[in-house]
């Protein structure tokens, strides 16, 4: 007996599957059957467009894209380190002299 190897499948063909499934027209069993996939895998991927169907309608919707979550610390930490090497490089060039005066 062979392994079958393991199979990605695109994101278009999940949703192909899940609104066949949603439909109704067919059983799950015939589902498998005509897109080569397990059943249960088919119920996975049709609960995933019914779970996060509220939020479409209701108050979490989101309008616009979000901005993604800033790290202050890890920003004033960076600040931190840059200012450092600037400072011991405009020393460097000044004891070297070739920092012009300001």
């Amino acid at each position: 007996m062979t392994k079958r190897t393991r199979r990605n499948h695109s994101p278009a063909f999940k949703a192909k599957v899940a609104l066949a499934a949603v439909k109704g027209e067919k059983t799950l069993a015939e589902l498998a059957q005509q897109f080569d996939v397990h059943p249960n895998q088919i119920t996975a991927w049709k609960a995933q467009p019914l779970d996060g169907a509220a939020g479409f309608f209701g108050a979490d919707a989101k309008v616009g894209p979000t901005a993604p979550a800033i790290d202050v610390k890890t920003l004033h930490a960076k600040i931190g380190e840059l200012t450092l090497t600037n400072d011991f490089l405009s020393g460097a060039l000044d004891k070297a002299g070739l920092l012009s005066a300001k």
